[in-house]
């Protein structure tokens, strides 16, 4: 089965940048999109930016600022994040879907990895 598997979280200063990456253990175009949501301490998880496997196209939030950008190279989804603000902090967390539909609805998705927390301080 699918597995992924999350990396590159830490402490960091505000203004700082990351890079998050989801190694996918498995054949990575069986999925359909693979995502990047967040989870800041109180909140309900929301979706960040999702990358199509057939083409690499990616989609983002429509509220995101321009600051994060998802690729893909060699199985692996990374998450680049930028000027990075105290507000950023969560678990990051990549997921995999198999089938379409609407991109940032977190029941939708089928397999989760464990997550990597990352913390800013200003």
């Amino acid at each position: 089965q699918l597995q992924l598997r999350e990396s590159g979280g830490g402490s960091v200063q505000s203004g700082t940048s990351l890079r998050l990456s989801c190694k996918v253990l498995g054949d990575i175009k069986s999925t359909k999109w693979v995502a990047w949501f967040r989870q800041a301490p109180g909140k309900g998880r929301e979706g960040l930016a999702a990358l199509q496997t057939s083409d690499g196209s990616p989609t983002y939030r429509r509220t995101l600022e321009g600051r994060f950008t998802i690729s893909e190279d060699k199985g692996t989804v990374y998450f680049q994040m930028t000027d990075l603000k105290p507000e950023d902090t969560a678990i990051y967390y990549c997921a995999a879907v198999f089938t379409g539909g609407r991109l940032f609805t977190v029941a939708k998705y089928d397999i989760w990895g464990q997550g990597t927390q990352v913390n800013v301080s200003s």
